[in-house]
Parts: structure tokens; C-alpha cells; sequence
């Protein structure tokens, strides 16, 4: 006999005593370390989504662990029966796409001026040798999500792509959202947030088909907490009001003159090249951070005549509304639920995720699965679609209640496991919501318009560019306009930071223009609570201008 074990999706009986590790080694599944099953570098995370009480208990090395995680070195089998659940935090690659955004006509196309070059064999950073070689020069953009981190790999002499990655964010041992990962890097003090992930960006580094020693610079875009713990800083003044980093107050301070960051590879325990340079890109102000200062460059916003908007929906939602006279930003703190996080089935855009679902004239459903596998669980735009079809068929009510009385809706799907859907998913999604339509509330209040009088509407991100629109607007999760208005467009913050990457001229352009953006404190306005549970229930946005409080 033996305990049935599941690891990303594969399968065998585990005897007991035997490790996660070793099971996992068994079934070809890559668990990251660097320790070399010590608990010494506690890279070899898994997560347990069932049988977590047919495992050891807990050893020291993991009394830093949250909630079902464990690391897999330590983690033993303890029972000779029973069924355990468990994946790492890298489950499988996301698919990366590239979209071209809707720019207008004349757009100047930026030139490639990396701040790296080569002058014959000598490497030069702004001018100054920093290595020999004669190999191709590389550098990193990469996007780091409080959910998901994507890098991509560029050849700084051409601009050319060469590969891109990406993976679930380790840090979700430390918690799911921004403030309790502040939470726990306060109290930890040994930087193992960043340690942690460093670990598992080394490996996909590693990964990539080039010397890794031929990486001289790595542009990062991220809201302000998860830049901040990459660059080693302390993060508790994020965590508390006004909410600021430390880079804001020091700059309000007169201590620097920007808010971006620089450290060298050495320091952030990264392979590359020793004496790369790492530039977080600068945050705006508060939680809006580096990611939508990378969306900025990606739309091209100091150029822009149009009046545009972007919503890049995660667990911190980036907005950002204007053109090149006036630009107005906000951060909401809507929680991982859109990302998978916090919902019974809920799981990431990979390989098993149902990403579009159907509700047939039977009552059946018919879905698409992510990589066309067995269906693990449901991703973000599958839930949409799936709250949209609920609606639409009268199976919920605008408040979010099941009307036959049933407490979940059950998919019928092929699969292992059951895949259904709550009313306390429902609830989560409501509320995540409620957050993202208040930010859209607010901000258009602020700049003064209404939702139709919108030129583009880009929806960002990999959540974004597989919502289905319809279902999005049913449901109000975006604004009821025109559909010639919406644009879904890719990972915009990687996409801005890859800008970054290869134009000198283009960052300087950010350091400036990131000073002229207006925050909207959403915390701070008096109409916020109440476009907050307006927004909860699930009806069509109202596109006309947003009340005022009476």
C-alpha cells in the first residue's frame, strides 16, 4: 500500500517516509534547489491542496511556511493510505503572447540605444568598460508580479527577442497580496522574500539558451512592493499610510533625485554577468508602481493626443487614464482572485486551466482547457465567463446568490477532481471586483470624464488579453463602451520595460514624464466605499459620469 501522490498533474503511489523531493524526482517533475535537499536554500517549495495531514509535520527549516505550504526536502509521507495533492511553483510555462498596440497613425517608432554597447571586444555600460567578450550581448526585461513573474530575454544589439519564461511568484509563501507579503518581510528580517525568489529567477535564467554571463542588464517592472523586496529594501512604509516607499520619501527628502533603483547582479544573488547593472524602473507614487510606469512607455503616453485608458486587471490592478497633457493614475488592491488565488478551484493561466466556458440550452458545459489536457481548474478569464453564463442563464442573481437554492455550481468536467464553483468564490470575485470598478469610478471622476467619452480602452495583461468581452461587460468588471473603443492588448508592463531595455532616450523619457502623473488616492476619496459596493454586484457599468456623494 502507499499514499496517492499527485505532483503537478502526475501520479504514484508513495511509500511511506519517502519526500515530496523524491517523489517528485521519481515523476520527472524539476523542483528547483540549490542546496541540494539540505532545507537550506528553501527553494523546494510545493503547495498541498489535499492531504496535507497524511504528511510529517513540520520541520524547522519551514516554520517560516504559511498555510499548505511545505518544502518538498523536508515533507515526508506519514501515512500508508489516503490521496495527497501538491504542485511547485512552477507547474508549467505560461503562455507569453505579443501584441502590437493600438497606436496612432505617425507614431514615432522608437531606436534602438540600449545603454549597453560594444566597442570591438570591450562591454560598455553608459560609456564605461565593464567586461570583455566577443559573444552576442544580452539583457533581461522582466515583469514582477505579486501572482506571476515574466522574463524576457533580448539580444541588446539587435533587439531581437531570443526566449522568454515565466512562473508563479514564489513569494505567495509569504502571503497572496502585497500586504502580507510587507507583513511577513517585516517580521522575517532575513530577506528570504527576495532570497527565495532570486532562487527560482536563477534557474530560469539558467534555462535560457545563452551563457548566462552574457546578461549585462536586467530592467524590472513591478508595483512598488515587489520591486522594492527584489532590490533588498525595507517595504514596511509601503505597508502604512500614505503608503510610500522609501525611495519617495527619500526623494521628498531631497535624498535622490528619482525614484528608480540600481544594484548590481552581485548584490541581488543573480548569475548573470557580476557587474550587470539591475534598474528597477521608477514608481509613480504609493502602490502605483514600476509596472504602470512600464505601461506607460508601452502606449506610448508622452505622445499620445488621444484620450486613452489602461486597466491591467491583477492582484493589484493598474490604472491609468490621459494623454500627454494630463494623466491620472491608480492601484487597486483587488486581490488575487482573478489570478486563481483565494477560489476552490481556482488555479493560474496554465496547462489544465479552463479558460472559456459555455453554459448550454441543457444545462451542460462546454469549456476550452488551457494546452487541450484534462481540466485541473479554472484560470481568471474562465471565471469571468463563467460568472457571465451563471448570469445569463438566471442561475445567480445580480447579487451573486445561486436562485435553486444549490451553495455551488458543479462544470460536469472530465477530470480527476471535481471542478465547481461557490458562493464564497462568488463573493471573492464580487469584492475584487467592487475594488477594480471603484478604481475606474474614481479615477474617471477625478480627470472629469465619463466612461464614453473614452478613445481607447486597453485592456493589459495575459488576464486582460483572453478576457471574453461580453461576459466582462455582463458581469461589470469593465465599462459597458463601445467595443471599437476596447483594445486587448499583452503584458504591457513587460513589453514597457523591454522599451526601457533597448532606448536610453525612451527611460530618460520615463524618469521625467512618471513626475507629471497625477495619483489618485482611492483609500482617500470620499466616494470610493460606495462605488466600492456598487460595484460588488454583478449588472452592466453604467458608462454616464459618477455620482457624488449626496
Amino acid at each position: 500500500m502507499g499514499i496517492e501522490l499527485h505532483i503537478n498533474g502526475r501520479q504514484k503511489i508513495a511509500e511511506l517516509g519517502v519526500s515530496l523531493f523524491d517523489c517528485a524526482d521519481a515523476l520527472g517533475v524539476k523542483v528547483p534547489t540549490s542546496c541540494n535537499k539540505k532545507g537550506k536554500c528553501r527553494e523546494c517549495l510545493v503547495e498541498i491542496s489535499e492531504g496535507l495531514n497524511l504528511l510529517s509535520p513540520k520541520t524547522p527549516e519551514e516554520n517560516h511556511l504559511r498555510e499548505n505550504f511545505r518544502l518538498a526536502c523536508r515533507c515526508k509521507i506519514a501515512a500508508d493510505s489516503g490521496v495527497v495533492h501538491c504542485h511547485t511553483m512552477r507547474r508549467g510555462e505560461m503562455i507569453i503572447e505579443r501584441h502590437a498596440f493600438a497606436l496612432p497613425a505617425g507614431t514615432e517608432k522608437w531606436h534602438l540605444d540600449p545603454a549597453v554597447t560594444r566597442d570591438g571586444d570591450r562591454i560598455l555600460l553608459d560609456g564605461e568598460e565593464i567586461a570583455r567578450s566577443t559573444a552576442p550581448i544580452h539583457g533581461l526585461a522582466m515583469d514582477l508580479g505579486t501572482t506571476t513573474v515574466v522574463v524576457r530575454l533580448l539580444n541588446l544589439e539587435t533587439g531581437e527577442v531570443v526566449a522568454d519564461a515565466s512562473f508563479e511568484n514564489p513569494q505567495r509563501f509569504g502571503g497572496s497580496d502585497v500586504m502580507s507579503r510587507i507583513q511577513f518581510d517585516t517580521h522575517d528580517k532575513s530577506k528570504l522574500l527576495q532570497r527565495t525568489l532570486a532562487g527560482y529567477l536563477t534557474h530560469v535564467i539558467e534555462e535560457f539558451p545563452v551563457d548566462a554571463r552574457t546578461i549585462y542588464e536586467l530592467v524590472v517592472a513591478g508595483n512598488s512592493t515587489m520591486r522594492d523586496l527584489f532590490f533588498r529594501l525595507d517595504v514596511y512604509s509601503i505597508g502604512q499610510s500614505p503608503y510610500r516607499s522609501l525611495t519617495e520619501l527619500e526623494m521628498a527628502e531631497c535624498r535622490r533625485a528619482t525614484t528608480s533603483l540600481c544594484a548590481s547582479a552581485k548584490k541581488l544573488l543573480l548569475p548573470i554577468h557580476p557587474e550587470a547593472r539591475v534598474y528597477g524602473l521608477p514608481i509613480i507614487s504609493g502602490h502605483v508602481g514600476a509596472d504602470a510606469a512600464a505601461c506607460l512607455l508601452a502606449i506610448d503616453l508622452a505622445n499620445e493626443t488621444r484620450t486613452v485608458a489602461v486597466m491591467d486587471i491583477g492582484t493589484n490592478t493598474e490604472l491609468i487614464l490621459g494623454n500627454k497633457n494630463k494623466i491620472f493614475a491608480a492601484s487597486c488592491p483587488a486581490g488575487p482572485a482573478f489570478e486563481g488565488g483565494a477560489i476552490a478551484c481556482g488555479m493560474p493561466g496554465l496547462p489544465g486551466a479552463i479558460e472559456k466556458i459555455k453554459i448550454n440550452a441543457d444545462g451542460s458545459v462546454s469549456a476550452g482547457v488551457i494546452g487541450d489536457v484534462p481540466a485541473e481548474g479554472i484560470c481568471g478569464s474562465g471565471l469571468v465567463d463563467l460568472l457571465g453564463e451563471l448570469l445569463r442563464t438566471h442561475r445567480i442573481n445580480p447579487l451573486g446568490r445561486f436562485e435553486n437554492g444549490d451553495d455551488k455550481f458543479v462544470l460536469g468536467m472530465n477530470s480527476e477532481t471535481p471542478i465547481y464553483f461557490t458562493e464564497g468564490d462568488i463573493n471573492e470575485l464580487a469584492q475584487a471586483k467592487g475594488a477594480n470598478v471603484a478604481g475606474l469610478r474614481v479615477i474617471f471622476h477625478d480627470y472629469g470624464i465619463s466612461f464614453d467619452e473614452l478613445d481607447v480602452f486597453y485592456l493589459a495583461g495575459g488576464f486582460g488579453r483572453h478576457l471574453n468581452i461580453e461576459s466582462s461587460k455582463r458581469i461589470g468588471l469593465i465599462p459597458n463602451i463601445a467595443d471599437s473603443k476596447i483594445v486587448q492588448v499583452g503584458n504591457a508592463a513587460v513589453e514597457g520595460a523591454t522599451i526601457a531595455l533597448l532606448s536610453s532616450a525612451k527611460r530618460n523619457e520615463l524618469e521625467k514624464l512618471v513626475k507629471s502623473v497625477t495619483h489618485c488616492r482611492l483609500e482617500a476619496h470620499e466616494n470610493f466605499f460606495n462605488f466600492f459596493v456598487e460595484g460588488c454586484q454583478f449588472h452592466p457599468v453604467d458608462t454616464s459620469p459618477a455620482p457624488l456623494c449626496a
